[in-house]
């Protein structure tokens, strides 16, 4: 069997590099295809590396822009590639603009269409992931589900064809790399941390990056909760922060460290030994999650309400005091988070429905 598998952006790499793993285990032909929506070594050769996943077949180079151009470049250069690969299935993740454009160019031409990550929902129409998740979902042959969650809700939209739970490609991925993240990464010693005694923090969403307000008062409140924050920055965040005025306080400089994005390896090991994450990430608010982290998401909404409603995360938005009053006040649960993002088998129930096993 021959599937292309379609990536642009760092999330879908966490979430492809098990599935490509058990494609290649069962002797099937994966045709990787990335679309260069994340394209720097920090936001995407390393990912590449620590995972372990071959390097892509088919490099489209579309690189950033506005939703609808690297939407519509991103479709036209898939779609040159199905036409020569003439795959038996398109293999799509999650939510981002690749995973439409790859959505959109498989059904155009017939090809079986099956999105890993299907059936999530924040309900919030004014996120563009919201748009592609949906759409894709509607286009798709074959639905992997992460959660009984996202099953109900492809139900609801009428949905109950095709669609399998095979629980969260991501937790395979932390399975399999954790131990890996703990014997490699250097990160701790690097920037002089001790377990538990920083919280770790990422901002990326338009949501909080395109609103200049919404990210004063996230960036004031990590200066005000009064404990070291590290905040890894993505790119564009840090192009954002840049353009506000009198951000940079004395509390601000005291309390919160920038650095550069960083690697999965390292991010785990951020992760795990963090006190508190603070994230706009849905794969950062199922990471803290598998490893027993308090999470404050800053959005008003989040697609993965299983962490809500087992007291792992709470949501509050771009609201400063809010998340100054979460931070430094909650109580969080004691007992260790229950298994409901499967048992680390995603990636093997996925491909055994794909050749249809």
């Amino acid at each position: 069997m021959k599937v292309v598998s379609v990536v642009g952006a760092r999330p879908q790499f966490i979430k492809a590099a098990p599935v490509g793993k058990a494609l290649r285990a069962a002797g099937h032909t994966e045709v990787l295809v990335h679309t260069g929506q994340h394209y720097d070594d920090e936001m995407s050769a390393v990912f590449f590396r620590e995972l372990e996943i071959p390097q892509p077949d088919c490099s489209l180079g579309v690189g950033s822009g506005s939703h609808g151009w690297q939407t519509g470049q991103t479709l036209m250069c898939i779609e040159e590639v199905l036409l020569a690969e003439k795959p038996d299935c398109v293999l799509v993740y999650g939510d981002a603009n690749s995973t439409l454009a790859g959505a959109l160019a498989a059904v155009k031409l017939h090809i079986p269409l099956a999105h890993v990550e299907a059936g999530l929902r924040s309900f919030n129409r004014e996120m563009p992931e919201e748009h592609n998740r949906v759409l894709t979902d509607h286009c798709s042959d074959l639905l992997f589900c992460p959660t009984q969650t996202a099953v109900d809700n492809l139900v609801r939209e009428g949905i109950t064809q095709g669609v399998h739970l095979v629980g969260d490609t991501m937790y395979d991925a932390v399975l399999q790399f954790a131990e890996i993240a703990r014997q490699r990464s250097t990160i701790l010693r690097d920037l002089g941390l001790k377990p538990k005694g920083y919280l770790l923090a990422t901002v990326h969403r338009p949501y909080n990056t395109d609103v200049p307000e919404n990210l004063r008062n996230i960036l004031t409140a990590f200066a005000e909760i009064g404990e070291l924050t590290i905040f890894p920055v993505h790119p564009r965040t840090r192009e954002k922060i840049a353009e506000l005025d009198g951000v940079v306080s004395p509390e601000f400089s005291r309390n919160v460290r920038m650095i550069e994005p960083v690697g999965y390896l390292d991010m785990l090991v951020l992760e795990q030994n963090a006190r508190l994450a603070l994230t706009d990430s849905g794969g950062m608010q199922k990471e803290a999650y598998f490893f027993g982290i308090p999470c404050v998401t800053l959005r008003p909404e989040t697609e993965w309400v299983e962490t809500v409603e087992a007291g792992w995360n709470v949501v509050v938005g771009a609201n400063r005091a809010e998340i100054v009053s979460v931070v430094n006040g909650h109580d969080w649960p004691k007992a260790t988070p229950s298994t409901v993002f499967g048992d680390g088998q995603a990636a093997r129930r996925i491909v055994a429905q794909l050749v249809g096993e």
